[in-house]
């Protein structure tokens, strides 16, 4: 190796709004360091997934999985290649995987914890962070199982430029409903009906919305909510009879000390409505099918995908909060180390 050092970055202050430059502190640890146990092998991690769910990891307070603690490295599913192994090790050097490495350059690893990957026809490892990952896997259960959408229904997905939100458009266009996108600008509204196909796309931002948004989805089946705020409040007061809100996740309000309570929830009960909050790890015992249907769409074109890529470990504190204020568009994705140089030796 040319260094004998590698980064770290670790929890430092638990934000009480926006995530700050002293949220993280970046630590360098020595190389030497990295022993792998019996069953256990070393990480170098290529590729991070930045994800909305992260800012709730950062808040101490009970949910689906325990907080990041201060001091901790800060959690985040990635890929890999095993540089390293130990005794009893199951794997081999040189295999790539996908795990819970968090933000670091190298990780140490149960065998249990990762699962070694072999991309399908049509498909990129990066695709495990994505189509063939927990996006992909969160928009398939949530959209099937949760929402339950039928051909010929109305589908209206918030947050449809980011990686769950534009999987949801096309998987509904695939069963065959009228699909209406709901993004943060012009260039992302144009993505989704050039290239996804949605049948509309509606800019949140524009002055026009709230008229826009009755116009074009009159009244509809299924809500896939990646926002929640106003925008579900919006949602709420377009229900259909027995419509199916499905609660993904809450972006507007993350950020938010006290995020604002909704005004429109009446209407789930003048129209016999549902709305329903998921966790996609629930779904793991099923995601080898999710997995090989999401894979053949790959494969044949009919799903597309696209990765908003930042450079270097040192930049992800500064990447988190583009999800937050709308700068990506798709998949965000933190690159750790170069991929041709993957087979390097500890």
């Amino acid at each position: 190796m040319s260094t004998n050092a590698y980064t770290q970055i670790v929890l430092q202050n638990r934000p009480i709004t926006d995530i700050l430059p002293d949220t993280f502190r970046v630590l360098t640890k020595p190389l030497q360091d990295l022993q792998p146990g019996p069953d256990e092998v070393i990480v170098k991690v290529t590729y991070l997934s930045l994800d909305p769910a992260m800012r709730g990891w950062l808040r101490d307070t009970r949910s689906y999985l325990p907080p990041v603690k201060i001091g901790e490295v800060m959690r985040a599913g990635g890929l890999g290649v095993i540089v390293k192994i130990g005794g009893n090790s199951r794997h081999r050097e040189g295999d790539v995987v996908i795990g819970t490495f968090g933000w670091t350059e190298y990780a140490i690893m149960s065998d249990k914890s990762l699962e070694t990957i072999v991309p399908p026809p049509g498909s990129t490892a990066l695709d495990f962070l994505n189509t063939l990952g927990m996006p992909g896997m969160t928009a398939f259960f949530g959209l099937h199982d949760v929402g339950q959408l039928k051909f010929g229904e109305t589908l209206v997905v918030s947050g449809a430029a980011g990686a769950v939100g534009s999987l949801v458009c096309q998987l509904g266009k695939k069963i065959g409903a009228r699909v209406i996108a709901i993004a943060g600008s012009q260039e992302k509204c144009t993505w989704l009906e050039d290239e996804l196909n949605v049948d509309k796309a509606l800019n949140y931002k524009s002055p026009a919305f709230q008229n826009e948004f009755k116009e074009a989805v009159g009244y509809l089946d299924v809500f896939f909510d990646n926002v929640g705020g106003d925008i579900l409040d919006m949602a709420l007061s377009r229900l259909k009879q027995n419509a199916r809100v499905v609660l993904c996740g809450g972006i507007s309000a993350y950020n938010a000390s006290t995020p604002k309570g909704l005004t429109g929830y009446l209407n789930l009960i003048s129209q016999r409505a549902k709305m329903q909050g998921f966790i996609v790890f629930d779904y793991a015992a099923q995601y080898s099918r999710a997995r090989s249907e999401m894979a053949a769409g790959l494969a044949d074109g009919s799903i597309k995908r696209k990765f908003h890529v930042v450079d270097g470990l040192e930049n992800a504190p500064k990447a988190l909060p583009m999800l937050f204020s709308g700068g990506n568009t798709g998949k965000l994705v933190v690159k750790v180390s170069d991929e041709a140089s993957i087979g390097s030796k500890l």
